[in-house]
């Protein structure tokens, strides 16, 4: 009797969590801080200026929209697709992108200190002028990105597709690092990586540098240099 008794219970409990409503994202609502737009369809939108901070994005898609001088600090957009959305000037301090579509997207001028990239798809992405101070591109796929006149001091390239991506122009204090990272014509001229951390002198022969390119001790000018400007 006893056994009965706890077997209709769980069977009572199970049913009622069963019918318990989902809690569904508030895909209708206005931007606002804190909000939860995961897996929303936020495409081809005019955001910009939005407050999006500590926002739940995970999985939304951006595509086309314009988050230019938005605030998304700490906001989660991992898995988002951001494919050819504009993030220029917008603050995105410590937020996550992990894992992110975002071909041709830009970051241009954006306050991105602390940022994950880690995983994310940014093959021809703009990060002209952003500020990414100790930013993570771990795994990150970054070929033809440009990263002209950033500030990419303490910034983590680990193992991340670098093919043809620009960071010539870009400034920096201390060490980058670049362990493992695929460097395929990456352009290297001017830049002082003599504190740089994981380069090896494979990823130097494929990379594209100048006479004014400081290397990390131990590793040699390739007698392949400079390479010849490429077409876009």
């Amino acid at each position: 009797m006893f056994g009965r008794s706890v077997l209709g219970l769980s069977a009572f409990l199970a049913m009622a969590a069963y019918s318990l409503p989902v809690i569904a994202a508030s895909c209708g609502s206005t931007a606002s801080p804190e909000l939860d737009w995961q897996e929303c369809n936020k495409k081809n939108l005019m955001l910009q200026g939005s407050d999006l901070q500590g926002a739940n994005l995970a999985g939304t898609d951006f595509s086309l929209t314009d988050l230019g001088g938005a605030n998304l600090k700490s906001a989660n957009a991992e898995k988002a697709t951001l494919v050819r959305a504009s993030l220029a000037g917008a603050s995105v301090q410590g937020a996550n992108f992990g894992k992110i579509e975002a071909y041709r997207s830009t970051f241009a001028g954006a306050i991105a200190d602390g940022a994950s990239f880690a995983g994310a798809e940014l093959q021809r992405a703009d990060f002209t002028g952003a500020q990414l101070t100790k930013a993570n591109f771990e795994k990150a796929e970054l070929g033809r990105a440009n990263f002209d006149k950033a500030v990419l001091t303490g910034v983590s390239f680990a193992l991340a597709n670098l093919s043809r991506a620009d960071l010539t122009g870009a400034s920096y204090e201390g060490a980058i690092s670049f362990d493992r990272a695929f460097m395929f014509l990456t352009r290297i001229e001017g830049l002082d990586l003599s504190a740089a951390t994981g380069l090896q002198q494979a990823q130097i022969d494929l990379a594209c540098g100048d006479s004014s390119t400081k290397l990390p001790s131990g590793l040699s000018v390739p007698s392949n240099w400079p390479c010849p400007q490429e077409q876009d």
